[in-house]
């Protein structure tokens, strides 16, 4: 299972194959049973395979995790508030205004089952696995927001492409400088949590 051969199989089944085979219409069920194998399959990988402890570590450095993550929030904040009121400024806040308690539902449901498992897998799982396959660092990071971005292809947007390379370089050099799950994860929740608040939900799957 640690062989070459092996882990360049299993990362294109993973990252690459299933991914691209969710961008094709196929029975939902089918998509579910082969989403929650594979999750099952890397938690495995991880707690058998790898001997990763999941825990907290003790040493965060939530002060620099925190300045840095709120500095980025609000160039984020500033491009995408003004990207929704060009491009469809009735849907500016528009949940956050209309629907509270259902804004609210969203984004509790999406942070805890939706950005961590992302990140476990992504992040987590495909540093952990695959780091010693690539000797260059920036072309490791690069390949990590590719494969990201790629996993969002069942949407058919070229903007969600691009946005989640994006997000997925953001995070991809949390984790390398953090080497956290815990602080990838929040900072991704953060992000994605606004995304939805700004009115931008609908483009990336929230059922708004």
């Amino acid at each position: 299972m640690n062989s070459i051969k092996y882990k360049s199989l299993e990362l294109f089944i993973i990252f690459i194959l299933v991914p691209i085979s969710y961008a094709i219409s196929y029975s939902p069920w089918v998509k579910l049973s082969v989403g929650l194998v594979g999750f099952l399959y890397v938690i495995y990988i991880l707690l058998k395979v790898e001997n990763l402890k999941f825990k907290v570590s003790k040493h965060l450095g939530w002060k620099a995790f925190w300045k840095a993550t709120i500095i980025k929030l609000i160039f984020i904040a500033i491009i995408t508030t003004l990207f929704v009121w060009i491009t469809d400024s009735e849907s500016l806040f528009s949940v956050l205004l209309n629907e509270p308690i259902k804004w609210f539902i969203l984004l509790f449901i999406y942070s805890f089952f939706s950005v961590y498992p992302q990140e476990l897998i992504y992040r987590t799982f495909f540093f952990k696995r695959y780091h010693s396959l690539f000797k260059n660092e920036v072309l490791f990071i690069f390949v990590n927001a590719i494969l990201f971005s790629l996993a969002h292809l069942f949407f058919g947007s070229v903007l969600v492409i691009v946005l989640t390379f994006l997000g997925g370089l953001l995070f991809a050099y949390t984790f390398k400088k953090t080497q956290s799950t815990l602080l990838v994860s929040i900072e991704h929740g953060i992000y994605g949590c606004w995304l939805l608040t700004v009115g931008m939900g609908s483009m990336l799957g929230f059922p708004v």
